[in-house]
């Protein structure tokens, strides 16, 4: 094929996901037109090896992933029209059962995902945030012993965070959901014996209504300096209900000097501090779960 033809070739997206559990399934899903990504999805434990599996076409087109590790977190998936893959992706593992979930959005908010790639090591999540991927961002070996898994989409064209928020507990998620909303599914108080707490972010091509700037407040006093630099903050206590500190997350749109966010991780892997730092990502080396017991949680992001 000559390089002209491959120019005219129509833009391939992600149109159906599954996942394989055993030697049954993957037979199946490759006689059905899957393809499968070659990464066990439980490395690292003694589970069953279990992989992903993507078709790609014109439409309908996948625009969000997501995925639940409780019954609570499935709750507005299901009234918003997700559709859930029914395979634990900790099968035989231990762990929390987690499950994969997609849509098909059409809000202004939604981009058609082209590509996925499955990480293991930390020095690959860097090298994949810095290159313009998005992470989806529950480990996908949570609570299961293995290595840090983290499923990755590439969009149709670049993307930039417009809308960054939080909520405590479920009762909002479906309008959450409802309004283009992508959940970080990762709770923000993990192993903090506390409230689910989750940050929600949008995306826009538009590069005239962006987020240049994230920065968190762990106290009173970098609160106040925020608040007199001219950030805005999102009204909700990441660290509530733990006794900890008030944490908060803020953001900035009007920094000229400063590049759109393109995306952002939560960081639950302390390996995965100096890998992101060495690709030139920003990590905000602020403990979400500062001043109690859970696990040390820290923001990092892509200009």
């Amino acid at each position: 094929m000559t390089a002209a033809a491959k120019m005219q070739e129509p833009t391939q997206y992600i149109t159906e996901l599954d996942v394989s559990l055993d030697a049954a399934d993957e037979t199946s899903l490759r006689a059905k037109g899957f393809n499968q990504i070659p990464v066990d999805l439980n490395q690292g434990t003694a589970g069953k090896n279990i992989y992903l599996w993507y078709k790609k076409g014109n439409e309908p087109l996948i625009t969000r992933i997501q995925t639940s590790f409780n019954d609570n977190m499935a709750k507005g998936l299901i009234s918003t029209g997700y559709k859930k893959i029914p395979k634990n992706l900790n099968a035989g593992a231990g762990g929390d059962y987690i499950y994969l979930w997609f849509c098909k959005g059409s809000t202004p908010y939604d981009v058609p995902i082209v590509d996925l790639h499955v990480s293991t090591k930390p020095h690959e999540e860097a090298q994949f945030l810095r290159s313009g991927w998005e992470q989806i961002g529950c480990d996908l070996n949570r609570h299961a012993g293995g290595k840090f898994i983290y499923l990755w989409v590439k969009r149709d064209k670049p993307t930039y965070i417009c809308d960054i928020t939080a909520t405590s507990g479920f009762d909002g998620d479906a309008n959450m959901f409802g309004d283009g909303y992508i959940r970080v599914d990762e709770n923000t108080t993990r192993s903090a014996g506390a409230l689910f707490v989750f940050i929600w972010y949008r995306q826009t091509t538009n590069t005239q209504r962006i987020i240049r700037d994230l920065q968190v407040s762990v106290n009173d006093a970098q609160s106040e300096s925020f608040k007199k630099q001219g950030y805005t903050p999102v009204p909700q206590d990441l660290n509530k209900g733990t006794g900890g500190n008030k944490v908060f997350l803020w953001y900035k749109n009007d920094v000229p000097s400063e590049e759109p966010i393109k995306s952002f991780v939560l960081i639950t892997n302390q390996a995965a501090l100096k890998p992101y730092k060495m690709v030139g990502a920003t990590v905000i080396e602020k403990n979400l779960n500062e001043g109690n017991s859970g696990a040390a949680e820290y923001l990092c992001f892509n200009q």
